[in-house]
């Protein structure tokens, strides 16, 4: 955590980067949460703005077939300096609110009022070599070289956001919540529609047979890459609190590119570790690594 050690701080034994204010993690628990606030969870770099725009696209289709509710999306609850809540505040309902945070650091209020939550897990593989890229590229990180070094880091959580196998064992906990609908990443894959027909289900939204189509063909992820790099957003727009790089955002979206950066060595190692920290997982028994 050397390098560029600027740009990283520590809250609670976890790196967050220094966009995510000391004072607003300490003041978490202050956030008004409305009872139908949606909240999407998951570790960086596990298909976040997939869902994302996933969820745009239902609500989107709903309004314009019921009248129902349009949705807001916020930026990371966890991003900026404690005015970011007044903000908040001040943004309409429904609020559809990303995080990276681990289950016990979400705002008390999302439990207490029990808001829908949603979190998406991807292979710890592919994540780790998505997250290699996106410290690579983007100016707000601090710069590692070397996959070998990034590797290391991610396995001991001395990447932002902190361990992945940490952060899948404290939402596990919950994983039997009426609140809180799990989903995998490959999953959605090998079958989008179904996936998609899931979170109708989770959160009562009704649209047709062929708006759920629509949807899936809209939201596959080279439709969406694709439509990133055709954009030309204003130079402050931000898809993501630490980039505003599309192409870095939706930058490859496979499933196994693991196998081209780890070593027979290294994927010993991960493995080892994996069956060690995450032996008694029933959410890591369901983790594809193939496509």
């Amino acid at each position: 955590m050397s390098a560029q050690s600027d740009l990283v701080h520590m809250f609670n034994g976890i790196p967050f980067s220094t966009r995510a204010s000391i004072e607003l993690l300490q003041s978490l628990d202050s956030f008004e949460v409305r009872a139908d606030d949606l909240l999407l969870a998951s570790y960086p770099k596990s298909g976040t703005h997939w869902l994302t725009e996933i969820l745009k696209h239902l609500y989107h289709s709903q309004q314009a077939a019921n009248g129902g509710k349009s949705m807001t999306l916020t930026t990371s609850i966890e991003f900026g300096d404690p005015f970011k809540f007044e903000e908040l505040k001040n943004l309409p309902s429904l609020r559809l609110i990303p995080t990276h945070l681990n289950y016990r650091m979400l705002p008390v209020q999302f439990k207490t009022k029990k808001c829908k939550m949603i979190y998406i897990i991807r292979n710890p593989k592919d994540t780790a070599v998505s997250f290699y890229h996106y410290y690579r590229e983007n100016a707000n990180l601090p710069k590692i070289k070397k996959w070998a070094t990034f590797l290391e880091m991610f396995m001991k959580g001395e990447v932002v956001c902190g361990s992945w196998w940490h952060h899948i064992l404290s939402w596990e906990e919950h994983m039997n919540d009426d609140n809180v609908l799990i989903l995998y990443y490959e999953s959605m894959k090998k079958d989008l529609l179904k996936s998609i027909e899931q979170i109708c289900n989770f959160l009562g939204i009704s649209v047709t047979d062929q708006q759920m189509r629509e949807i899936s063909r809209r939201s596959s992820f080279k439709e969406m890459k694709e439509e990133a790099q055709r954009e030309n957003p204003a130079p402050d727009h931000t898809v993501c609190v630490l980039t505003s790089n599309r192409q870095l955002v939706f930058r490859k979206g496979t499933v196994g590119d693991w196998k081209n950066y780890f070593t027979s060595e290294q994927n010993k190692h991960f493995e080892e570790q994996f069956r060690s920290r995450m032996n008694s997982s029933e959410l890591a028994k369901s983790i594809i690594y193939e496509s």
